[in-house]
């Protein structure tokens, strides 16, 4: 069997239209955040959702090593910031979270005040593939924004809904 060219695929997936959030953790006094659409709810019982997020980056192993998380649902509003925890200015993690408020709750992960929802979550599980590591979190808390236009990436570029 074939196996398909990374750069077909990335272009397919391109085409996948996914909600921008910042996945958010704070472990032995460092902060991080990225910029995400990999992203999705696993179950309700107990509630669980997942994310994914790249390997390569040496930074993200504070994620990986937390057993904590929020992940951040952004709203239209949120461009900018999506744009600073995806790396874009090369903005240190005390920049990046500067540019917004945030709070703690259950876990002790930043959630942003002002995030359409977010959900702070409990490692349960992890699973390491070949790029990625997807972290499955149950929901211990959730914080709910106002409800306004969401934000999306597709086609390579963000979009409202």
């Amino acid at each position: 069997m074939q196996v398909l060219d990374p750069v077909v695929y990335r272009e397919a997936m391109s085409r996948y239209a996914g909600h921008v959030q910042i996945v958010t953790t704070e472990h032995q006094g460092i902060r991080r955040g990225v910029t995400i659409t990999a992203a999705c709810s696993v179950s309700d019982s107990p509630p669980m959702v997942l994310a994914c997020l790249n390997n390569s980056n040496p930074s993200n192993a504070v994620l990986f090593e937390s057993g904590h998380f929020a992940l951040n649902t952004l709203g239209a509003h949120h461009q900018d910031l999506a744009n600073a925890f995806a790396g874009f200015g090369k903005l240190s993690a005390e920049d990046r979270f500067a540019q917004a408020e945030w709070q703690v709750m259950e876990t002790g992960s930043p959630v942003l005040v002002d995030a359409i929802v977010a959900f702070d979550c409990v490692v349960t599980d992890r699973k390491v593939t070949n790029t990625h590591t997807v972290l499955f979190g149950e929901v211990k808390a959730v914080h709910f924004g106002e409800r306004e236009p969401s934000l999306i990436y597709l086609d390579r570029c963000y979009h409202t809904l």
